[in-house]
C-alpha cells in the first residue's frame, strides 16, 4: 500500500511477500480463470481475490463454482485444496470466504516477518528521536491546546455563545439556544443574594450556568450568554449537595459545615461564591440560624455570590442580601425565570405526585400540612389573647377558635384566587388582548406584622385583604406598600397579594373577583369595584 518505502522492505520481508504472492497465483489465480471462462448467465458462477482488511488476510470469495461433475479439468484440483476460512478466534467467516493451508502458512510468515521489520525500524527511529523528545512533546501538548480551542470555538459559535467583554443572557451550557432548548435568564451581580423556588425551579442550574460561565470567562473563553462582563475573580466557590464520609466518620451537614469553614477562611471582595440549598442537612431553626449567620459574614467580606435555599425562615431575617426566585407558571409549573422577590412555595407535593409517590399518601401529607398550619396559628393567636374556646361541659367538643377558621378561610380563598386569576390570564392571553405573552403568577402572603417585598414597587397588584372577623375585601393598586399602610388602621388584617401585567389587566382581575368570590362562599365587604360597577348578592 505504499506505507513503507521500498528501501525498508527488504530481506526477510521481500522474501515473505514474494512467497505469499506465488502461493496466492499458484492456488487461487487457476479458480478465479475457470470461473471467468463457464460464468455466462447472472446466476452463474462468481469467483475473485479479495483482501479482507478487517481480518487483514487474503482470501478467496466465490459463490456456485464448485462444478456438478468433475471432469478433470483445469482449476479442479485447486478447488479440491480449497478451506473455509476463519478468524483469528478459529470461527468460519462465512460461506463465501474460502483459503489454503499453503496460503495461510506463507500469509503468517509474511505477518511475522514485517512485524519484526517494523519493530526494528521503530527502535532506530526512537534513538534518533530521542534527542528531540522534549520539543516533540511540546509540540504535541501545544497541537491539542490549539485543537481543543478550535473545537471549543466552533461548537460556541453553532451554539451562539459570545466571548465576554455581571453576565446577561445567562443560558445553561449544556442546553442549546440554537435548538430553542435554553431558557435565557439575566443576572446582574453587586454583590450576594438569597435565590428561592420551587423543587425543580432552576436554582442549581443557575448556580451551575453562573460558575461555568465565570470560569469560561476569566480564561478568555466563550460563554453561554447573550452578551457578559464578567469581573476577574480571584477564586469561584461552588457547594452543592454534600454527602457523608464514612471513611471520615462525618455526617452529610459535618462534610457541609468542613466546606464552609474552608469558603469563610478562603472567600474574598473578588471571589465568587455559590452555594446551593445551604445548611439543608440540620434542623430547621438552628440551620436557618446557621445559614444567615453564614451570609451576614460572606456579605460583611463583600464577595459576589449567589446563595439558595429552602429555608424561608431566613426571608423574615434583617438581612442584607437581596431576595430573587425562580418563577412559578400557572399553568406547567416553574418557568426556570430568574425574578426579584421571593418564592416561598417549594411545589413539594406537585413533585412526589410526578415521581410517582401514591396519591393517598400525598393527600395525607397535604392534611398534616393544613393540620400543622392550624396549629402554629392557634399557638400564635393564643399568645395573642384571640384564642376561644366553649368549655361548658367537658364532653363536648372544643368548637373551632376564630383564628383556627381564619386560616382555613383563608387557604380556601387563597386556591380560589388563584384559579379564577389563572383561568381569566388564560383566556386574555388567547385573546392576545391585554397578555401578548404567556402568563405566569405567583400568589404570595403579607402576614399580619409584615411588609410587602421590594418587588411590589411600582407593579400592579390585585389583592385580597382579610379582616379578624373573616370577612374580604378586594382591591388593586401600584402602590402596594401604601395601599397595606392606609388599611392597616385595623390591626391583624392579612393579605393575600397577585403582581400583574398592568393597571388594566389588575382591574380587570379586581372586577371579576368582586363578583365571583360572593359565589364560592366568601363574605366581602366591598360591593363594588374602583370603577364603581355594583354586584348584587
Amino acid at each position: 500500500k505504499g506505507r513503507v518505502k521500498r528501501v525498508h522492505a527488504e530481506n526477510e520481508v521481500e522474501r515473505a511477500a514474494e512467497a505469499l504472492s506465488a502461493a496466492v497465483e499458484a492456488d487461487f489465480l487457476p479458480i478465479v480463470l475457470r470461473v471467468k471462462a463457464i460464468s455466462a448467465s447472472p446466476g452463474g458462477a462468481k469467483g475473485e481475490i479479495c483482501y479482507a482488511k478487517e481480518h487483514e488476510s487474503i482470501w478467496f470469495k466465490g459463490k456456485r463454482f464448485i462444478p456438478a461433475v468433475w471432469g478433470n479439468t483445469s482449476g479442479e484440483e485447486q478447488i479440491k485444496n480449497l478451506i473455509p476460512a476463519t478468524d483469528a478466534k478459529g470461527k468460519k467467516f462465512g460461506d463465501e470466504w474460502h483459503t489454503t493451508k499453503k496460503v495461510e502458512e506463507a500469509l503468517h510468515r509474511y505477518r511475522e516477518a514485517a512485524k519484526l521489520k517494523i519493530l526494528e525500524i521503530l527502535r532506530g527511529l526512537a534513538v534518533e528521536l530521542q534527542t528531540k523528545m522534549n520539543t516533540i512533546v511540546f509540540i504535541s501538548v501545544l497541537s491539542v491546546i490549539i485543537k481543543t480551542l478550535f473545537a471549543h470555538v466552533s461548537e460556541g459559535r453553532r451554539r451562539k455563545w459570545v466571548f465576554p467583554t455581571l453576565i446577561v443572557g445567562l443560558i445553561p451550557y449544556w442546553l442549546n439556544t440554537s435548538q430553542a432548548s435554553a431558557i435565557e435568564n439575566t443576572i446582574e451581580m453587586q454583590s450576594l443574594f438569597l435565590l428561592t423556588g420551587p423543587n425543580g425551579g432552576g436554582k442549581s442550574s443557575v448556580l451551575r450556568s453562573i460558575g461555568a460561565t465565570s470560569l469560561l470567562g476569566i480564561c478568555g473563553l466563550m460563554v453561554p450568554a447573550d452578551t457578559a462582563v464578567i469581573p476577574h475573580f480571584d477564586s469561584i466557590m461552588l457547594h452543592m449537595a454534600s454527602y457523608d464520609s464514612p471513611a471520615d466518620g462525618k455526617s452529610s451537614f459535618q462534610m457541609e459545615m468542613s466546606e464552609m469553614r474552608s469558603l469563610l477562611l478562603e472567600a474574598t471582595n473578588r471571589s465568587l461564591v455559590l452555594v446551593d440549598e445551604i445548611c439543608r442537612g440540620t434542623e430547621v431553626q438552628k440551620g436557618t440560624c446557621i445559614a444567615a449567620s453564614i451570609i451576614e459574614e460572606l456579605d460583611s467580606v463583600g464577595c459576589m455570590g449567589v446563595i439558595s435555599t429552602h429555608l424561608h425562615g431566613l426571608l423574615d431575617l434583617s438581612l442584607h442580601a437581596k431576595n430573587k426566585a425562580m418563577g412559578i407558571g400557572i399553568v406547567n409549573g416553574p418557568t426556570w425565570k430568574l425574578i426579584d422577590g421571593v418564592c416561598r412555595e417549594s411545589l413539594a407535593f406537585e413533585t412526589a405526585r410526578y415521581e410517582g409517590i401514591p396519591e393517598n399518601i400525598v393527600k395525607r401529607a397535604e392534611d398534616l400540612y393544613v393540620s400543622s398550619k392550624q396549629r402554629q396559628m392557634a399557638k400564635s393567636a393564643k399568645r395573642n389573647g384571640n384564642f376561644r374556646t366553649v368549655t361548658s361541659h367537658p364532653n363536648k367538643i372544643t368548637k373551632e377558635s376564630r383564628s383556627e377558621r381564619n386560616l382555613r378561610l383563608l387557604k380556601e380563598a387563597e386556591k380560589v384566587f388563584i384559579s379564577m386569576c389563572e383561568k381569566k390570564l388564560l383566556e386574555l392571553h388567547g385573546q392576545k388582548l391585554l397578555l401578548p405573552n404567556p402568563p405566569s403568577i405567583c400568589c404570595s402572603l403579607i402576614g399580619a406584622r409584615e411588609r410587602p417585598p421590594p418587588t411590589s414597587i411600582n407593579s400592579s397588584c390585585v389583592y385580597i385583604l382579610q379582616r379578624p372577623d373573616g370577612k374580604f375585601y378586594v382591591g388593586q393598586t401600584d402602590d402596594l406598600a401604601g395601599r397595606i399602610s392606609a388599611h392597616r388602621t385595623v390591626e391583624g388584617l392579612q393579605f393575600l397579594y397577585i403582581r400583574v401585567p398592568g393597571k388594566s389587566v389588575a382591574r380587570e382581575l379586581e372586577t371579576l373577583l368582586i363578583n365571583q368570590l360572593p359565589l364560592s362562599g366568601f363574605e366581602l365587604v366591598n360591593k363594588a369595584d374602583q370603577n364603581h360597577h355594583s354586584f348584587g348578592t
